[in-house]
């Protein structure tokens, strides 16, 4: 495989946007999850859990050769905390997206008619954070040319900002959602504190996009 060839190579970089791609990829399949739990199609939950499962496997593998092979100190601008700290957050996108699956196919979970529509919103915008995360991660290798500094830098922190914007608007789509579920928290029962923590776990695949973003920006702030 392509990153295989990056890590012989002794740069953590390509490897790095590699394994962000696939934690996107992984994350993306949260919209057919979704879609499959609003229409209690429980063939297409077990078929959107296998894809996400074969994701979360691929970027495990990546992560598992870039800790291997990552050295002390990559560059003046940037040490080997700092690409752990942004390796952690892109690994904890694919396995709370794995989580999600685990859970919505063991227990053949579906959405309420009510949730339907702000779930639907939800899970887009998280997408959307994630989706601008990856594009800030491919941005990495131009940063380190840079020192972290100048146009590259301040482009940078404009699409940061944009991630930011992105992750305020799940929050909010969060409250809609879970002010729908309490709404009909009589008549859904047990089923609604499962319900709950796959709203929050959505939600925290753009809190671990903004992470990212928040990781570079304190090195350009540096």
């Amino acid at each position: 495989m392509a990153w295989i060839d990056k890590l012989l190579a002794k740069s953590p970089i390509g490897p790095m946007q590699d394994h962000m791609r696939v934690a996107s990829r992984c994350a993306r399949h949260i919209v057919p999850l979704v879609e499959a739990m609003i229409a209690g199609n429980s063939d297409g939950i077990r078929s959107a859990r296998a894809e996400i499962d074969a994701l979360e496997h691929e970027a495990d593998e990546i992560k598992h050769e870039i800790r291997r092979h990552l050295p002390h100190r990559l560059m003046l601008a940037m040490e080997r905390r700092d690409m752990l700290d942004m390796l952690d957050a892109q690994d904890s996108i694919a396995d709370v997206t794995q989580d999600i699956a685990e859970l919505a196919d063991q227990r053949q979970m579906k959405f309420p008619s009510p949730l339907a529509e702000p779930v639907r919103l939800l899970s887009a915008r998280v997408v959307d954070a994630c989706g601008q995360a990856e594009k800030i991660i491919n941005e990495l290798d131009e940063l380190l040319e840079t020192g972290f500094k100048g146009r590259e830098a301040s482009r940078v922190e404009e699409m940061v900002s944009e991630l930011s914007r992105i992750e305020s608007d799940t929050d909010a789509l969060l409250d809609t959602c879970c002010r729908a579920l309490f709404g009909i928290e009589d008549e859904v029962g047990v089923a609604s504190v499962y319900l709950h923590q796959i709203l929050l776990w959505i939600a925290d695949i753009a809190d671990y996009s903004e992470r990212l973003g928040n990781r570079l920006r304190l090195l350009t702030a540096r």
